[in-house]
Parts: C-alpha cells; sequence; structure tokens
C-alpha cells in the first residue's frame, strides 16, 4: 500500500523562551510542496537563510541537537521535529526569529495540539521510505550507547535508559507506531537532576528553564536551603522534595516511565535529520543526541546505497525496446561512425535509458590504444549527450535539435573495453525553462558506474 506525502492545511505560529539561550523565539510553521522536507528558515539574518534538517549538518549534541551551515546556526530542534514526524508529516517550512527553537513544556505536546488545530493534508506525491532490510548497528563505547535498526513493516522504537541514580537507574519504554505518538509520547517532558542545574547555569546555560518545563530529579542528599537558593537562581516559588519519588514537587509525572518516553521522542526528532521516513524496528540502549544523530548518519549512508541501486538501470536484452536503432536515427541527426545509442528501452517523466554494445569492431578501437582496446572517455560523454537528446526530443511532433553547451563534473571511474554493455540513464534535473534543459548522466556497465557527467544542452527548432 503506497502513502502520500503530507503537509499542513494551513500555517500556525508558537512562540517562547529557548531553554538554554533564554532568548524569546517565534516560530511559524507553513505548509511547504512535495519533497521538500522538514527545513527551518532564519528570519531574522540577512538573506533569511534555510537549515535543512539534515544529520550533516548536526554542529552540537552537548545540550540538545544543534544544526548550523555558514553563519546560521539553530538548536534544541528535536521536539518539534519529533512532532513533525509523529504527526505523520513530511513536508513543512518553519520560519523562526533566533538561535534556538523555544523548549514550551519541555515536550512535544503543544507542537501536537497546533499541528492538531491547523490539520493535515495529502499531497499528490508518493511518500518514499528507507525500509531497513538488514540489521544496522551503531555503538559508542565511551557513553555505552547502542542503537540497532532491524527490518519491521512499520516504524516502531524500543528504548532504553540507564543512570546511576537511585531514583532514575533502569526504565524501558516501548512505541509500536506512530499513530500513538500524540498520546504515549508528546506528552513527556524532559528531565534533569538537581546536582546538574548549578553546573548550567554557571556554564551559561538553562537560562530559560523555569522548572516548569522539565522533571527535576534529586537522587542525592540536599538542605532545603539549597533547594530554596537553587529555586531563586531559577525565580521560582520555593519547592521541596517528593520523598516517595525523589522528584520536586513542582509537577506529577504524566507515566511512570515518563523519562524513558521523552528519551524515545528525542530518538524520533534526532532520526528524522536522515531524511526519509523509517520502516523499522528501532532499539535505542542508553540513546542520546549524540548517538542518535550519529545514527541518523549512517542511515542516510543507507539511503544514499539504496538510491544508487534503485537508479541502476536493468536491462532485459529479450524485451522489445521502446526505439530501436532505425527509430534513433529519427531523432538524432548522427549516422555511422558517431551514432553510439543502440537501443532505447526506457522513458519515464524525468528519465531516460539507453543501450550501446561495444564491439572490437568499433573504428576507434584501430588507433586509440590497439594493443590493449579502450573506448576513448570523450565518446562515453558523447553517447551520455545523444541519450539526453533524445530523451529532450522524443515526445516532439516538429524538427528540433539539442545542442550542448555545456558539461561539468565529468568523471570516468572505470575503463570500457569490447565485449561491455553499455547502459546510460539520463536524468532531467530540473524543468526545462527556455529551450534549456540541465541533465545528470550516469553511465553503467553492469551495475558499476564507469562514467557519469552533467549536462546543460539548449534546444532549437531545426
Amino acid at each position: 500500500m503506497t502513502m502520500k506525502q503530507k503537509t499542513l492545511a494551513r500555517q500556525f505560529s508558537l512562540s517562547g523562551k529557548g531553554l538554554h539561550t533564554g532568548v524569546q523565539v517565534n516560530m511559524t510553521f507553513k505548509p511547504a510542496p512535495t519533497n521538500h522536507g522538514f527545513k527551518f528558515r532564519r528570519i531574522d539574518l540577512e538573506g533569511s537563510p534555510i537549515l535543512e534538517a539534515d544529520a550533516s549538518l548536526v554542529i552540537d549534541t552537548s545540550r540538545g541537537t544543534v544544526i548550523g551551515k555558514g553563519n546560521a546556526r539553530l538548536s534544541t530542534i528535536e521536539h518539534a521535529l519529533a512532532a513533525l514526524t509523529g504527526m505523520d508529516l513530511d513536508n513543512v517550512l518553519i520560519e523562526i526569529d533566533n538561535e534556538e527553537v523555544p523548549i514550551l513544556d519541555g515536550s512535544a505536546k503543544l507542537f501536537v495540539e497546533a499541528i492538531e488545530q491547523a490539520g493535515v493534508v495529502e499531497q499528490n506525491a508518493e511518500r518514499d521510505y528507507l525500509e531497513i532490510t538488514e540489521k544496522i548497528v551503531y555503538r559508542d563505547p565511551e557513553s555505552g550507547s547502542e542503537i540497532i535498526a532491524l527490518p519491521d513493516s512499520d516504524y516502531n522504537l524500543n528504548v532504553m535508559i540507564s543512570f546511576n541514580s537511585s531514583v532514575l537507574n533502569n526504565q524501558f519504554a516501548v512505541l509500536e507506531s506512530l499513530d500513538d505518538f500524540k498520546t504515549q509520547v508528546a506528552p513527556c517532558r524532559t528531565f534533569v537532576f538537581v546536582r546538574e542545574l548549578e553546573f548550567l547555569l554557571k556554564n551559561n546555560l538553562v537560562k530559560g528553564g523555569d522548572l516548569d518545563n522539565a522533571i527535576v530529579i534529586m537522587d542525592k542528599e540536599i538542605s532545603q536551603e539549597e533547594l530554596d537558593r537553587l529555586a531563586d537562581l531559577f525565580n521560582h516559588e520555593h519547592i521541596e522534595v517528593k520523598k516517595e519519588q525523589g522528584i520536586l514537587n513542582n509537577l506529577d509525572l504524566q507515566f511512570e516511565n515518563e523519562c524513558a518516553r521523552h528519551k524515545l521522542l528525542d530518538v524520533i526528532g534526532d532520526l528524522s535529520l536522515a531524511g526519509k521516513r523509517i520502516k523499522g524496528r528501532i532499539i535505542a540502549t542508553k540513546p542520546g543526541h549524540k548517538a542518535n544523530t550519529e545514527f541518523a548518519k549512517l542511515l542516510k549512508k543507507e539511503i544514499r546505497k539504496y538510491e544508487v541501486c534503485k537508479a541502476i538501470p536493468h536491462y532485459d536484452p529479450l524485451k522489445e525496446p521502446l526505439m530501436c536503432v532505425n527509430e534513433i536515427k529519427t531523432f538524432l541527426p548522427h549516422r555511422f561512425p558517431f551514432l553510439l545509442v543502440d537501443k532505447i528501452i526506457e522513458i519515464k517523466d524525468n528519465y531516460i535509458v539507453g543501450v550501446k554494445n561495444v564491439t572490437v569492431n568499433e573504428p576507434f578501437f584501430q588507433g586509440h590504444f590497439p594493443e590493449e582496446p579502450v573506448m576513448p572517455g570523450v565518446l562515453l560523454i558523447e553517447a551520455m549527450a545523444q541519450c539526453g537528446g533524445l530523451y529532450v526530443l522524443h515526445d516532439k511532433k516538429e524538427k528540433y535539435s539539442t545542442y550542448f553547451i555545456r558539461i561539468d563534473n565529468v568523471k570516468f571511474r572505470k575503463k570500457v573495453i569490447p565485449g561491455d554493455t553499455l547502459l546510460f540513464r539520463i536524468e532531467l534535473t530540473s524543468p526545462i525553462r527556455r529551450g534549456i534543459a540541465n541533465m545528470k548522466g550516469l553511465c553503467y556497465v553492469g551495475e558499476t558506474i564507469v562514467a557519469e557527467g552533467d549536462f546543460m544542452a539548449q534546444i532549437v527548432k531545426a
């Protein structure tokens, strides 16, 4: 069953303080087109730079997930991203006027409520998933963190946390389906140990903390006088410890394992930085932002491998081609010995696949490394260009020609020799405008890329 991509039905805004910076922040979440993904726009900076929700942009994970590009950075993005993923969205543009996403109540609850009010709509494009097909493991010996992805038909998570604490030792949380995110995970707040608070303050952090947006845990003896002093530092009324739980009495736990559920929330937010929705079971032991984002980078590598494999053309020599060489001649002006495409086997909305069989009888082999025949690289480029020309011209009713006016990023990866069957996959990289077509060309022998390049062609009426 295919799923459609989704975006917001209408925009909404939220405001609040950044947890660590204490700055006042305004955010507006806007609908975005298909294949846009989640992106942040820093509207307070010159040029309103865009920061993609991408693991490759992560620059810090010490007290939250921070992304940066050029002079723009944005911190504590994980709760907002978890809410967007948990509410089944794919494409959203978030405009923000400061350097940190507001902490709000320390959970994803207020983001989720705002998304519900705004509404979610389907878009006219299929959702693309990263399907976990084999075990993927990340381990950090220093922290003891371990994250494993296993094949599964849905996205679900098992999270275990462990602290050297008499109050918060081992906790476990499970989410079997994102359908339960809103009620079972979104309301779960971040947590902090009392012993960390003064250190954080002294290090210029938690300026926006007010003891009401975090579960504060006290697992070591501390005097009421010291608690009062900490409360004063946060401009908060004096508080006591709930003796039976070891947490401060300013709030009640929503779940017995709320801390583990919040860590699960963080994992969802951080793994969204892989860039695709996941089909698989995630098992995370002692997760943290560093481990989560490093695992997201591993998932991005899997996505790249999958994209490369998906792009490899399949050639069945027994199947009737879409165009034989005689039909190709009706579109291209090239003739022997310079017609370098034998057949066209596939044409889709944005790409074409062509074939050339390389034989020792090619005239260029007589003078180009005759003792060790190698097909000239320039002819591989020409063959890809001809295939791209066929893509541009195949549906034209009148006579046109294509002239390639620019070639960039050419790479030759492997020799092409007699007996090789070349498969050309030429993909349109942007819509054709004003008679200019931009294309990416890949040349394969089997599953191996032997040459590639970027092409710009001008389309001229003959």
